[in-house]
C-alpha cells in the first residue's frame, strides 16, 4: 500500500471537508506522509486551515506534512505553516539568474521567491530546493545553485524533465541526464552517497564540509519505480496511482455516493497501482500521459 500521498489544493472542486475525510481514510490505511503541491498550493484561500486540520493528525497516525511551492506567497504564510505542524518545505527554483528565471517562469520575480525562501527558513522550516535540469538552459546554473544551497543551509534536489503533456522539439532537446550532471558536480565538489530518504524517489549524496544534501530524481536514467509509494489526489477528486499512467479513480464521486463507496474505491485503487511508469523522451515518442505535471503534482 502507498505510504505517501500528495494533495493538490488549487481550487474548490473538492471542499475542505471532502479533502479532510479522504485524508483521514488514507491515514487509517497507513499513509504517514502528506504533501501539498500543485499548481501552486498557496493560492488556495483556505490552505492554512487545511494545513491546520492535516497537522492535527501529526503524532496520531501522520508523521509528516510538507508542501511544494513556487514561494511567491510563502513570505505571507511561512509562520502559519510552521504553526500548523509543517517542518520542511520544497521550493521549485530552476535558476538563480533573474533574467533566466523570468524566461523559465514566463513572468516570475525572483526577488519574491527569495523573500519567501528566507521567510520560511526564519520561521523554522527546513528548505529544500527542487531544480529541473534543462539542457542548454540552466545546466551551467547547477553548480552555483549547489554552492548557494550549501551557503544557506538548504538541500538541493535535481530532477530530470519528465515527458508529461505535449512534448515538442524544444522539450526533447532540453533533456539533461542526471548521470552527466553528477559526473560534472563530482569534478567540483566532494560528494559521498547518503542513506537519507524522505519517502520519495530521490537518491541522496552528502556535500563535504556542509549540512547540505544533494538529491537526484532520475525517472529516465535511473528508474525510481521500485521505491515508489506515492499516490496523488487532484482538486477534482481524481486519484492517480502513477505519474506515468492515465489510470485514475474518482474519490469525489465515491465520497458523495456515501456508505462504503469511498473505502471500496480506495481499496480498488491501491490494487491497481502499476509496477512502473512508461516515460520515454525521444523525438518520435508520444508522451506517457496527456496531462501536465501541474494536474497531478510532483
Amino acid at each position: 500500500m502507498a505510504e505517501h500521498m500528495t494533495f493538490l489544493p488549487r481550487d474548490r472542486l473538492l471542499t475542505l471537508e471532502e479533502i479532510a475525510a479522504i485524508a483521514e481514510r488514507f491515514i487509517e490505511r497507513g499513509v504517514r506522509k502528506i504533501r501539498l503541491t500543485g499548481g501552486e498550493p498557496l493560492v488556495r484561500r483556505d490552505v492554512v486551515e487545511l494545513c491546520r486540520w492535516l497537522g492535527s493528525h501529526l503524532g496520531n497516525g501522520l508523521d509528516e506534512l510538507t508542501m511544494t511551492t513556487n514561494a511567491n506567497r510563502l513570505a505571507d504564510h511561512a509562520h502559519s505553516l510552521f504553526d500548523a505542524g509543517m517542518r520542511r518545505i520544497n521550493v521549485s527554483l530552476d535558476t538563480l539568474n533573474p533574467e533566466r528565471f523570468r524566461f523559465i517562469t514566463r513572468h516570475g520575480d525572483i526577488n519574491r521567491v527569495m523573500s519567501g525562501i528566507f521567510a520560511a527558513r526564519d520561521a523554522g522550516l527546513a528548505v529544500k530546493i527542487n531544480m529541473v535540469a534543462l539542457k542548454g538552459l540552466n545546466a551551467d546554473d547547477i553548480a552555483p545553485m549547489l554552492r548557494w544551497c550549501a551557503d544557506n543551509g538548504f538541500d538541493l534536489t535535481l530532477i530530470e524533465t519528465m515527458p508529461l503533456g505535449a512534448i515538442d522539439e524544444d522539450r526533447v532537446d532540453r533533456f539533461l541526464p542526471l548521470t552527466q550532471v553528477l559526473d560534472g558536480l563530482q569534478s567540483q565538489f566532494t560528494l559521498t552517497r547518503a542513506d537519507h530518504r524522505t519517502g520519495g524517489p530521490a537518491r541522496y549524496w552528502k556535500l563535504a564540509d556542509s549540512d547540505t544534501r544533494l538529491g537526484l530524481i532520475s525517472p529516465l536514467t535511473a528508474n525510481f519505480c521500485d521505491g515508489c509509494n506515492r499516490v496523488r489526489l487532484t482538486t477534482e477528486g481524481k486519484l492517480f496511482m502513477c505519474l506515468g499512467h492515465e489510470d485514475q479513480v474518482d474519490l469525489k464521486a465515491a465520497y458523495r455516493a456515501g456508505g462504503e463507496a469511498l473505502d471500496d474505491a480506495i481499496d480498488m485503487a491501491m490494487l491497481r497501482k502499476p509496477a512502473r511508469h512508461d516515460f520515454r523522451i525521444e523525438r518520435d515518442a508520444a508522451p506517457a500521459v496527456s496531462r501536465h505535471m501541474s494536474v497531478t503534482g510532483g
